[in-house]
């Protein structure tokens, strides 16, 4: 195992961005940005021994900043959506920035903690430390919360993210990664054809607007049926209102067993062989088969479009504040948020 660093690109206003690799004895590798605490790399072997860079990226820091579409980057304060930019708590009404449609907040709102700095140590040959001090009111959410996200590469090719905040008063949290995986290669084209299985007999359903509401939805008989593998695209062009108000799946799975560490995924690529098992400790997962990815420049002269990656986003179920049946998104004052997911290639 080794960790190597090196300059990645400036900030608009000059700062560093580093880039870290740890690599293990097989090959595999992760490439971690201080910015936003980004998987800018993620290369894996394949069946035939090449190794595969799985991930979606930028090549440039000026690319990562002008991003929508939060390639890799760590999610927070909050993932996913806040219908209309407002929650209550013990009493108090917060108002956040509205960043989406129909006054929406989205993914931690104007300048989340994928557009942030963190300070990344080495611990071990292994594994990345980042932490982040999100003071109060940052973002219209209350309470210093300090956060720490490990990133950490097993030489059994698993890239482990581990969670950890605090917070000095009580507050709302919800962190994931935003990594578009494509098992082929990144830049090889849509997913449509990679094959997928949740571990999940219902989701939660949306709005037009893309906006959680409270309404559990049992996958049986829809095309939110994963329980057994198939293609992504099977049933994406179905004739189905969820569907048709995002685009294709951009939907919270409630993910079954309840226990402590549970699988929530499996996907498969024929085109490499590449599998990739989803393990987490959190309630819900977000599949989003990138609908809202436009023609773009990606890394490596790759072009990037609709559908050319996907997102297993471990979360807590969005919009959770406004649906009191879902599990709670409140950290309490000294209480600790702790949440681990495994993305574990064979």
């Amino acid at each position: 195992m080794s960790v190597t660093t090196s300059l990645f690109g400036k900030t608009a206003d000059g700062r560093d961005v580093t880039c870290y690799t740890i690599q293990n004895e097989k090959g595999a590798s992760v490439s971690i940005l201080n910015l936003g605490g980004t998987v800018q790399s993620l290369k894996v072997p394949a069946a035939d021994g090449s190794l595969v860079d799985v991930a979606l990226g930028y090549d440039t820091v000026a690319d990562y900043e002008k991003n929508t579409c939060y390639f890799g980057a760590l999610i927070g304060r909050f993932g996913n959506r806040i219908g209309d930019s407002r929650f209550t708590l013990n009493g108090k009404e917060y108002t956040l920035f509205p960043n989406d449609k129909n006054n929406n907040h989205l993914h931690g709102g104007k300048e989340g903690f994928d557009k942030k700095l963190w300070q990344v140590e080495q611990e071990g040959e292994d594994t990345l430390k980042l932490t982040y001090l999100s003071p109060d009111m940052e973002e219209g959410y209350p309470g210093n919360l300090s956060v720490t996200v490990t990133y950490r590469l097993s030489e059994n090719n698993e890239l482990i993210i581990d969670y950890q905040a605090t917070c000095d008063q009580d507050t709302v949290l919800n962190l994931t990664n935003h990594t578009y995986f494509n098992l082929s290669g990144e830049g090889t084209g849509s997913v449509e054809d990679e094959e997928v299985m949740i571990c999940a007999d219902a989701y939660t359903a949306v709005d037009p607007y893309g906006l959680t509401i409270e309404k559990i939805v049992p996958v049986d008989d829809t095309p939110f049926d994963f329980r057994q593998m198939k293609t992504i695209g099977q049933d994406i062009g179905a004739d189905d209102e969820q569907l048709q108000f995002v685009g294709g799946y951009d939907h919270n799975y409630v993910l079954n067993p309840r226990q402590t560490m549970k699988r929530a995924a499996v996907v498969r690529s024929e085109k490499t062989g590449i599998v990739m098992e989803v393990l987490t400790t959190q309630p819900g997962m977000q599949l989003y088969t990138g609908n809202f990815i436009t023609p773009q420049d990606g890394k490596n002269g790759h072009q990037y479009d609709k559908r050319s990656g996907f997102c297993m986003e471990t979360q807590h179920f969005p919009n959770g504040m406004a649906c009191p049946s879902f599990p709670s998104p409140v950290l309490k004052a000294g209480e600790t948020y702790h949440e681990i997911t495994v993305y574990s290639f064979q």
